[in-house]
């Protein structure tokens, strides 16, 4: 092939051109850890630990979001995901929790192993997401993310679809974002409920390159049409790519942005069969 491009006027360095671009074809988009968030196996945790490990194990996961199960010290489970190369990057913290007692949610995580303390939920009257509510989060997540960073830890707040009120030129979410201290409050972007709450991850994304930390990655079912509720059934969960999120330029931007620690998070009630797609699905992505 190659004698016959020269044959035809290719000079040298445009072959070598052409083998870059070849070449950067075949690069894989997915370039990180396969991390899984524990919610994934909710319904397995309490039934075995150790089975349910091991699941996650055998699929090639070594990160993980999440805290010890019921019944489990934080330094046993560490324990269990260590013996099996698993690493608790991130976990969570209930916002009720970490405005009474940040500290306690520290040494949490801190006995995990983790860097990360995430919270996904602001409480407010269900589709009525206020000004209101968002000023309060401002303060307590600064608050927080002051008392994480004396600690060691970064803290992030997750998306959950309603923060995506209107509000002047923008919304709640950007109030969010442009409030709270870069010092000390991060974000983690859960690129399902951006989609449902009508924003666009992609948008997002370059809107504030140096806010995002932390990325749960799922795919909601096409046609589905959104709301601000923060709700959604778990069969509009489905396997990564199969859904209506630009997966794809969503990781090439994140990956730019620095974000390094990614989470399949699977609600829907069909786990066991759509983890594997979707780690297929990633590991198979080519640019």
């Amino acid at each position: 092939m190659k004698k016959q491009l020269l044959a035809l006027g290719f000079s040298a360095s445009m072959l070598l051109g052409l083998t870059d671009v070849v070449a950067q074809k075949g690069k894989p988009i997915y370039r990180f850890p396969i991390g899984v968030q524990a919610y994934t196996y909710r319904n397995s945790f309490p039934k075995n630990v150790i089975a349910t490990l091991d699941t996650i194990k055998a699929l090639g996961i070594t990160e993980m979001e999440g805290g010890a199960p019921k019944g489990m010290t934080s330094q046993e489970f560490r324990k269990l995901c260590e013996e099996r190369g698993i690493k608790i990057v991130g976990t969570g913290g209930g916002y009720e929790q970490l405005v009474k007692d940040p500290e306690s949610i520290a040494k949490q995580a801190k006995e995990l192993g983790s860097s990360f303390v995430m919270c996904a939920w602001i409480p407010h009257k269900r589709g009525e997401f206020s000004l209101e509510n968002a000023k309060q989060a401002v303060t307590d997540f600064n608050r927080i993310g002051k008392v994480m960073k004396d600690n060691g830890l970064t803290f992030c707040y997750h998306n959950h679809g309603y923060e995506f009120q209107p509000y002047e030129d923008g919304t709640l979410f950007d109030y969010l974002v442009k409030n709270t201290n870069p010092e000390y409050v991060s974000f983690e972007m859960d690129i399902l409920w951006a989609q449902h709450g009508g924003a666009d991850p992609v948008a997002l994304l370059k809107k504030y390159p140096n806010r995002w930390k932390l990325m749960h990655l799922k795919d909601l079912r096409k046609g589905v049409k959104g709301d601000l509720t923060g709700g959604t059934p778990p069969e509009n969960d489905v396997v990564l790519g199969d859904g209506q999120v630009n997966i794809p330029e969503i990781l090439k931007i994140a990956r730019k942005n620095g974000v390094k620690h990614y989470f399949i998070e699977d609600e829907s009630n069909q786990e066991y069969a759509q983890m594997p797609k979707s780690i297929a699905y990633l590991k198979g992505l080519k640019e």
